[in-house]
């Protein structure tokens, strides 16, 4: 099964992921990682270093002619900047120059310093960025071409910046991915609440300040049967909710109506199972539960929310404290955005994928893309025949 590992800092050198357990001749191209790498700097209100950034990548192993070989892919992500960070992240020796010693709220900065006795932040901010899920996007992009060879896909859309929220009910399609990505905010077919959130994102930034929200991530053509019931960690909620609570800034996480669910009576609140037209085939006629039944994919639609605070790098800073001279102090700032949800959704549905691709593995097995699409076709024909 797919899983993988990431090394590097913010402005190091590189970042680097190996990928593991993904099947012999699946394709794999430069060109389709740099397009799903660029659309984590997608969304109105990124900052000046989504201008600079710009992911120099570089396959090391396990792809041969644009296919997989089902030996581990390794990918190194180029940081363009590091000749300006080079003495300040130097491997070998010598000292911080300017050492981060007044720690921003709402950011890993203190606990991490707690964790590991040191009074530099940059120790902690430079593997706690939101930078390392450039690295991820290597995964999430094998998983989704995995996906896609089984009818799966997954796509991310905005629901809400700040104060503002979109209408609700608007599910965007399998094929959608391009308007979604073409709005300024990643919102689906709302002029209204596009224009009303970009401007709450320029009265952010005219305040100095910075706003969070939530994204929806969906999955089409999942079938039944996906995750168990039988162990905790075998749950298919309890790994994306995992998944998508390790991206930074998301604070809350659910599945299908979850929170409102909580207000609700148990009769307005389940998807009640029907036999479909001619007596063929079960249904349903809503999807409270967002596709997932006692830990297992249901057959409906997969549909996921995770809530993003607002960054906590601010250009207003808010109070802190110097750690070594214990005095009150303004936390530091590094260049930052003033909204990043647009992007985060990127990263929500990448994670999305990642999950849902491990565990149809888990169900199919296979060392070899064809076979996992024929234990997938298997798989089909026994749930159309129950």
């Amino acid at each position: 099964m797919i899983r993988f590992l990431t090394a590097g800092e913010s402005h190091g050198p590189a970042l680097v992921t190996i990928v593991e357990g993904l099947p012999k001749d699946l394709s794999f191209t430069a060109e389709g990682l740099s397009a799903e790498l660029a659309r984590r700097r997608l969304g109105h209100g990124r900052g000046p270093r989504m201008r600079i950034e710009r992911d120099e990548l570089e396959i090391l192993g396990g792809v041969r002619f644009e296919r997989t070989l089902g030996s581990p892919v390794a990918v190194a992500i180029r940081n363009t900047e590091w000749e300006r960070w080079s003495a300040e992240m130097a491997p070998g020796p010598g000292a911080a120059e300017r050492p981060m010693t007044t720690p921003r709220p709402g950011h890993a900065d203190l606990a991490g310093m707690l964790k590991y006795n040191t009074y530099d932040a940059r120790d902690i901010l430079e593997r706690a960025s939101a930078r390392e899920t450039a690295a991820r996007t290597v995964a999430g992009y094998a998983a989704k071409q995995l996906l896609a060879e089984v009818g799966v896909s997954v796509l991310s859309h905005v629901v809400r910046i700040g104060p503002v929220a979109a209408a609700k009910g608007l599910v965007p399609a399998a094929g959608d991915k391009e308007a979604v990505d073409a709005s300024l905010v990643r919102v689906y077919d709302d002029q209204d609440a596009e224009t009303a959130m970009v401007a709450a994102i320029d009265t952010a930034k005219s305040d100095r300040d910075t706003l969070g929200g939530i994204v929806e991530v969906v999955a089409h053509g999942v079938p039944a049967g996906v995750g168990s019931h039988v162990h905790y960690d075998r749950r298919l909620d309890t790994l994306l909710a995992g998944a998508l609570m390790s991206i930074p800034g998301i604070k809350a996480v659910e599945i299908g109506d979850g929170f409102a669910s909580a207000s609700r009576f148990g009769t307005e609140a389940h998807d009640e199972i029907l036999i479909g037209d001619g007596g063929d085939g079960v249904v349903r006629d809503t999807n409270r539960a967002g596709g997932i039944e006692g830990g297992i994919s249901n057959g409906s639609l997969i549909r996921v929310r995770a809530a993003q605070k607002p960054l906590s790098t601010l250009m207003r800073p808010l109070r802190s404290i110097d750690v070594k001279t214990k005095e009150a102090a303004d936390a530091f700032r590094e260049r930052s955005d003033v909204c990043s949800v647009p992007a985060a959704g990127v990263v929500a549905e990448q994670m999305v994928a990642i999950v849902l691709a491990a565990e149809m593995q888990r169900v199919y097995g296979g060392d070899t893309r064809s076979a996992f699409i024929e234990a997938h076709q298997a798989h089909l024909a026994r749930l159309a025949a129950y």
